[in-house]
């Protein structure tokens, strides 16, 4: 039987809209600064692309400038700027601001200054999402473009910064969007593209992916997409639920994507979890993948107040608008037969346990 893929928080497959795009990208031949004709061909579908990415992001007006990812941009945009965020946040955040604010139970983060904070709008392995403040400083989007509609002129924010592979694009690219006249301190130098503000050749092949994946996300959102997925994720929660009594959802009461599930399981590590899932065919994982491979209780998950023997036992399914439910409900029996083994072994430890105690 195929295997299924159920972290599409981590990345998303690439849609075949990109896959041509990136293709049709490939075959022009000239830099987007150079004068003669070819380049201004290259330039021509930059400045498309750069309108696509702008339009499904809500954000014309704005300024999109192109970076290696959400990554880079959020570097962009915060580094120097003494900026306080909350530790729910991604480490490409927190590595720029002082994670200080305070996290209510529900996962919901009080701004008390908008103009010197960063909030997430969705976070990448709750699902939470997040009322943001009017004049918030900035906003990791990453998670929440292409899964949720919203717009970046409405949001009321001063920058925002999302990565193409997240919603099926390529890796390697993404964006950070900016409220025109915003200051932008370059920290990569040279050839002054991208307005001065991020030197460095431009990505077509990876911008034109992005584009391409953008808009394709966009018409699932207009098509009523994400709905069918929640439909699937609360039946996989029901499923989940009534088959393991002791198996809890941390912040899914609140406003959640409508294609995440975290599960949380005391006693039961979740890379074990990961692993004993992935031997049964299933992709899933324990947390956020931006941790280079390292097994670390989730920082997320203390934060809203689970203790940290607990926080490593948690895993995050996640999937797409090509997911299949009958897969996931796969992956739910698959997940239950799991458990069942692992409370009968630990019910036998106990057991010996109290016969050695005798």
């Amino acid at each position: 039987m195929s295997r299924v893929y159920l972290d599409w928080n981590a990345t998303a497959p690439l849609r075949p809209e990109a896959r041509a795009a990136m293709f049709e990208a490939s075959e022009i031949t000239g830099n987007p600064s150079a004068v003669h004709a070819e380049g201004r061909a290259a330039k021509s579908a930059l400045e498309r692309a750069r309108e696509d990415v702008a339009a499904a992001l809500g954000a014309e007006g704005a300024d999109v400038i192109f970076t290696s990812g959400a990554t880079e941009s959020a570097a962009l945009i915060l580094a120097g700027r003494d900026l306080r965020c909350a530790a729910v946040e991604h480490a490409a955040v927190r590595a720029w601001c002082r994670d200080d604010l305070p996290v209510a139970p529900d996962g919901t983060v009080q701004v008390d200054d908008p103009a010197r904070a960063t909030l997430q709008l969705a976070n990448a392995e709750t699902g939470m999402i997040q009322d943001l403040p009017q004049g918030l400083a900035a906003s990791d989007l990453t998670q929440a473009f292409g899964k949720i509609p919203f717009a970046f002129n409405w949001l009321g924010i001063e920058a925002g910064f999302v990565s193409a592979h997240k919603l099926g694009g390529p890796r390697g690219i993404g964006a950070l969007i900016v409220r025109r006249g915003t200051e932008v301190e370059a920290q990569l130098k040279g050839g002054g593209q991208e307005q001065g503000r991020r030197s460095g050749t431009e990505n077509l092949i990876g911008i034109m992916g992005f584009a391409a994946a953008a808009k394709a996300a966009q018409n699932d959102l207009d098509q009523g997409i994400p709905e069918k997925m929640r439909e699937i994720r609360d039946s996989l929660r029901a499923s989940l639920e009534s088959g393991a009594e002791n198996v809890t959802f941390p912040a899914s009461d609140s406003r959640c994507l409508p294609n995440t599930l975290l599960a949380l399981t005391p006693g039961w590590r979740g890379e074990t979890q990961v692993m004993q899932m992935d031997l049964a065919g299933f992709a899933v994982s324990a947390g956020s993948a931006c941790s280079s491979g390292k097994v670390r209780s989730s920082s997320v998950l203390q934060a809203l107040g689970v203790p940290s023997d607990q926080a490593g036992c948690a895993i995050r399914i996640s999937f797409g608008p090509t997911t299949a439910e009958r897969d996931v409900m796969r992956f739910a029996d698959a997940w239950l037969d799991a458990w069942r083994r692992w409370r009968e072994r630990n019910e036998v430890r106990a057991t010996a346990g109290k016969d050695n105690d005798g």
